[in-house]
């Protein structure tokens, strides 16, 4: 079986931003560069971008950072045409981009730029052996990114709105895996100007 795959959530129109939230200004390129520096650091086969608003520029951005990371083979570009309808419209054309061997999938968000760097192993190493899920966990809040495990894609498929698969993962209760981490990147997220960490 294959290594999961990763996704880069990056559909989204960033709406209490102002719109183009991805693309603004960050530590000399774009938020977009934090969360795919850590999917192409991850223990994955490829990552896939999803892509939604500004679909073209972001996608440019992707290639881009990638380019310069001498990494531009492993990034694949995925349109979400149903982005407008949530979260899990994104989620779902990641997935059906995924080939059928993926053993799973690492899922972060765009605009989440700050995952310590050694989240991501953890987390692959959770499903490699037989996890479902694995999120990690900060002072008793669970963060992003996430993996999610083949036999979840079913489930995945059909959910709806924008809270992607939050539901999904509470229902496991025990079966998640959680991994600790002493950082709060793994909660940080921009939603307005400012927020960005420096």
């Amino acid at each position: 079986m294959s290594r999961p795959y990763a996704l880069v959530l990056a559909a989204g129109q960033g709406a209490r931003f102002g719109g183009r939230k991805l693309l603004s200004p960050w530590r000399g390129g774009v938020l977009l560069d934090g969360a795919l520096a850590a999917a192409l650091a991850a223990p994955v086969e490829a990552v896939l971008l999803v892509t939604g608003a500004d679909a073209a520029e972001v996608a440019a951005a992707g290639r881009d950072f990638a380019a310069r990371l001498g990494q531009g083979g492993r990034l694949r570009i995925v349109t979400a045409r149903d982005y407008a309808l949530g979260m899990a419209e994104s989620l779902r054309a990641g997935l059906t981009a995924l080939p059928a061997d993926a053993s799973g999938v690492l899922v972060f968000l765009g605009d989440m730029p700050v995952v310590p760097p050694e989240i991501p192993d953890q987390l692959a190493r959770a499903l490699a052996v037989g996890a479902p899920a694995a999120a990690p966990i900060h002072k008793g809040q669970r963060g992003n990114p996430v993996a999610l495990s083949r036999v979840l894609f079913a489930d995945l498929a059909v959910l709806k709105g924008d809270t992607g698969a939050r539901g999904l993962l509470d229902g496991l209760g025990e079966r998640l895996a959680l991994v600790e981490t002493d950082s709060d990147g793994v909660l940080i997220d921009v939603d307005r100007p400012g927020e960005a960490p420096a």
